[in-house]
């Protein structure tokens, strides 16, 4: 009886491992390839619970998503012999589980074929346009020709590419500091260029502004020394007209005058004949006008 239940329990042990190993699942996001010996035997695209002879087929499990490929960067030289520095990626999915297994076996071998296929695309169109060209418009046109390239390429592996976009494209460093260095010469020879011509107009503008002022100013004294003179020939003309009636009477004025400015406490001391001409008028109310020498 023992015996009995030991070998019933063996057999539905054996059973259950029959039947874990012949049964398994493909998800909506998965594909799979049936092996035998190694052989592919069918190919599973729809999700579900599937079946396998157990111990003698294996399943590989394949994505059937958008996967993503980031290739190195790779340095192109352009038509016009400028050289850049390529950062692109592509998006691939597999359409072919039998065809992916006889040529790259698994994702990572066929990434590293294919890595090698985007930068030789790259080249090879890159290597026919040029910087402008890159820079423009014309960029969707020469990523589709890359993808079209990369795409007849990877359909021996049985790949389809989805898109192939160029993230950045640089100048290399040491072409972009030989650059920087052009610029900064070309902008130091107009900087000094521009500050010479700058001087030129200065020294111009100084010069004339130095003619125009002493013109001015020869102007201006000749003008003053005209109304100097023109002035003095009035005054003289008012002085002999105010003095004509009573020329006493002005050399009187004229003596207070000088007595006012030089009689003053803040002078300088003087000692003078009290008989002289300075103080005629100090003598007698009528002074006797100087006799002739």
């Amino acid at each position: 009886m023992n015996r009995t239940l030991a070998a019933i329990g063996l057999g539905i042990v054996v059973l259950g491992v029959v039947l874990t190993s012949s049964v398994f699942t493909v998800n909506e996001a998965q594909q799979a390839l049936v092996l035998q010996f190694g052989e592919p035997r069918r190919v599973i695209r729809e999700p579900g619970l599937k079946f396998k002879i157990p111990f003698i087929q294996e399943v590989r499990i394949l994505d059937r998503r958008v996967l993503d490929l980031d290739p190195p960067v790779e340095q192109v030289i352009l038509a016009d012999q400028k050289r850049l520095d390529v950062d692109a990626f592509a998006r691939y999915r597999i359409h072919d589980p039998l065809r992916f297994y006889q040529t790259a076996g698994t994702e990572a071998i066929a990434e590293t074929r294919m890595n090698a296929t985007v930068n030789s695309a790259l080249r090879r169109v890159l290597g026919n346009v040029t910087v402008l060209a890159v820079l423009s418009d014309e960029r969707a046109k020469i990523m589709n020709d890359i993808k079209l390239q990369v795409n007849a390429e990877a359909q021996r592996f049985g790949i389809e590419i989805v898109d192939v976009r160029i993230r950045r494209a640089d100048l290399p460093e040491e072409t972009s500091q030989s650059i920087f260095s052009r610029m900064r010469s070309e902008r130091e020879r107009e900087a000094a260029e521009a500050r010479a011509q700058g001087q030129e107009q200065a020294q111009q503008i100084r010069s004339r502004a130095e003619r125009e002022r002493t013109v001015i100013v020869a102007e201006a004294q000749r003008d003053s020394q005209i109304l100097r003179g023109e002035g003095d020939n009035t005054a003289l003309k008012l002085i002999a007209e105010a003095t004509a009636p009573d020329p006493e009477f002005y050399s009187f004025y004229r003596s207070l005058e000088a007595y006012r400015k030089t009689l003053n406490k803040d002078d300088t001391t003087m000692v003078l004949s009290p008989t002289g001409e300075f103080f005629r008028y100090f003598g007698s109310p009528t002074p006797q006008a100087p006799q002739p020498r």
